[in-house]
Formats: C-alpha cells, sequence, structure tokens
C-alpha cells in the first residue's frame, strides 16, 4: 500500500473515530461474510458501530489521543466496538457475544480502553459485571427514596394509629 493511500485510510479512520473515548477490541478473523453480516447487523440494533482495521493504521489514526494505549501489542487485523448507551453497557453485549460460541465462534472481545486505560480480556470480563448506566440510576435512586420513605412511614403512622383509635371509640358511643 502506498504512502498516499496509508495517509488516506489513516484519515478516514481518525474522522471515524473522532470523539470516541473508549473502546473494545475485538478479534474475528476467521469468520465468513455471513456471519460476520449477521454479526454487525446484530450490533447495530445495539448502537454500536464495529470498524475493523489493520492494527498499524489504527495505531497512526489514534496517535495522541485516549484510544491510543488500547492498539499497544496488538498484531493483524483488528476490530473497534464503541457506542452503545454506555461503556459497560457496550462491554457486556461484546462479552455475551464471545461467550456465544455455537453463533459466532471466531468472535473473541481481546480488550479496550476505558477513561485512556488500557484493558485486557480479562478486565473486560470484570467490567462486565459491572452495573450498567441504567442499573446504577436505579440503584442511586432507590438510595435516596429509602430513607424519604422511611420518614413518611415515622411521621405518618402515630398520626394512622390515632385515628384508627379515635374512629373506634366514636363507633362505640353510637
Amino acid at each position: 500500500m502506498s504512502k498516499y493511500v496509508k495517509d488516506l485510510v489513516t484519515r478516514d479512520i481518525k474522522r471515524r473515530l473522532d470523539g470516541v473515548e473508549d473502546a473494545v477490541l475485538v478479534s474475528c478473523v476467521g469468520m465468513d461474510a455471513n456471519t460476520t453480516n449477521e454479526l454487525r447487523g446484530e450490533l447495530d440494533k445495539k448502537d454500536i458501530h464495529m470498524l475493523v482495521v489493520k492494527n498499524s493504521l489504527a495505531k497512526r489514526a489514534t496517535e495522541g489521543t485516549q484510544l491510543a494505549s488500547a492498539f499497544e501489542g496488538a498484531t493483524g487485523q483488528i476490530g473497534v466496538c464503541w457506542g452503545s448507551s454506555d461503556f459497560v453497557s457496550l462491554v457486556k453485549e461484546l462479552v455475551s457475544l464471545d461467550k456465544d460460541s455455537e453463533k459466532y465462534d471466531k468472535f473473541v472481545a481481546d480488550g479496550g480502553v476505558m477513561d485512556g486505560e488500557k484493558l485486557d480480556a480479562d478486565a473486560l470480563k470484570a467490567v462486565s459485571k459491572w452495573p450498567s448506566r441504567t442499573e446504577q440510576i436505579s440503584i442511586l435512586v432507590g438510595q435516596i427514596l429509602g430513607p424519604g420513605s422511611q420518614l413518611s412511614g415515622a411521621l405518618l403512622g402515630p398520626g394512622k394509629m390515632l385515628n384508627s383509635q379515635i374512629k373506634q371509640k366514636g363507633e362505640g358511643d353510637e
């Protein structure tokens, strides 16, 4: 590949990855075209983008960005996945596809980068066990509402008990 073509491809990769701060690197070497197309369609439904690139061109395109550390030590062709509602949801989806050996047996989640820090395959599996953004929000809302409901119960409880006693006394006088 000539230097001119490499520069064109590098600029295109840089343009596509512009604004991407967290990504997962996957390997899909050996998958046939139909399976790859099916995989891309499944990922697209979940708003996950996948770009398969040569690692040396990806290194050149991500030089000086947070994604640069992900490509250290990478060899051959590599898929870069980004998107979804949050990084944990992205990792959960890709790790679950990696475990699904029947459908995508050649698909492997190799590593990635989160907040500029390189992640290996084991770290990805650990991140996939974290709660996603929506799960974290529901936990937070529960923690915020919990003390309020206890306070409400404590304040309303004696009043309801007094009201019940007054009602019972009132019914007996008739």
